[in-house]
């Protein structure tokens, strides 16, 4: 565990220039950003491989109220199901944090690893985070990628009914391990890429791994909350400068591909690259694909 002081808050962080054989800590830093209710260590390691073979010095971290980054207990659990209903009437929700709060987070982190402007790159929630960065925190990016992510603007499809019942369920028993771990293989099965399946054992040996390391169902509704009440983004996605690229995957039944084309339409120079047989995970079928996407595109960025 490394812990880090940043934005006022404990942050559990990898740098992978400090891992790994290839990592150089002067190469162009590359912050990948988690979606909900996923810790750092869901990163595949053929991904972040990829990404420090192409002369990247990959930052990865847990996100506040999830994994081994600080826990928000004293906030207490929402109620999401009555703050969905007052958010459709209109009413204020408050929340404990917003995803402005978790984009200062990664800003706190560049600082106290005295890193001047970096590359991010984050997914779904992760996403939402890269977009209030560029828009709010430009001068600090090389460049941005927002994959499989939405503006959050009024009248973009919804998830499939599966898959919402899929993100809205609960383990039949919600403090067994095992049925945690089933739970979320099931889930995971509804919105998983059909062009990349992966097998039932690996899910479960990786939903294993991150139940053992911190299971904080908690935070994830907290930080569900935070997403459900970022109802103003797509206002300011115009006003980025960044270079930015919207992947997202042809096949997601959570985030229609929709939601990319219209992230990408609503940034200025946005490139935006479909990807068939992919839904709303990066399997390791996918990762040498994305490296090279994320790669190429911060190389574009990088100054002269």
């Amino acid at each position: 565990m490394t812990t880090i002081r940043a934005n006022g808050i404990d942050l559990d962080y990898a740098d992978y220039a400090d891992s790994t054989e290839t990592g150089d800590s002067d190469a162009p830093a590359l912050v990948l950003i988690r979606g909900l209710g996923t810790q750092r260590i869901q990163w595949s390691d053929q991904l972040i491989d990829g990404l420090v073979e192409r002369g990247l010095r990959v930052l990865c971290h847990d996100n506040r109220d999830i994994g081994l980054s600080q826990y928000f207990s004293e906030a207490g659990i929402p109620d999401i199901a009555g703050a969905i209903a007052k958010l459709a009437r209109g009413e204020s929700v408050d929340a404990a944090y917003s995803l402005a709060d978790m984009a200062e987070d990664v800003v706190g982190l560049l600082d106290a690893l005295e890193i001047d402007r970096a590359h991010v790159a984050g997914i779904s929630m992760g996403g939402m985070i890269v977009q209030h960065l560029a828009a709010s925190h430009g001068e600090r990016l090389l460049s941005a990628t927002s994959i499989m992510s939405s503006s959050g603007a009024p009248g973009l499809p919804a998830a499939t009914p599966e898959a919402m019942q899929a993100l809205m369920s609960s383990p039949d028993k919600p403090g067994d391990r095992e049925s945690v771990i089933e739970h979320g293989v099931r889930t995971r099965k509804i919105i998983a890429s059909p062009g990349y399946p992966t097998d039932d054992d690996t899910m479960r040996e990786a939903i294993a791994r991150t139940y053992d390391r911190s299971y904080r169902p908690d935070g994830v509704a907290r930080q569900m909350l935070a997403v459900l009440c970022d109802t103003g983004r797509s206002e300011m996605l115009a006003g980025i400068s960044v270079p930015t690229l919207v992947i997202h995957g042809e096949d997601d039944p959570l985030v229609p591909i929709e939601c990319g084309r219209d992230t990408a339409a609503r940034i200025p120079g946005a490139h935006f690259e479909p990807i068939p047989g992919m839904g709303h995970d990066i399997p390791v079928g996918l990762a040498s694909a994305l490296v090279e996407l994320i790669a190429d595109h911060a190389k574009r960025a990088e100054p002269a």
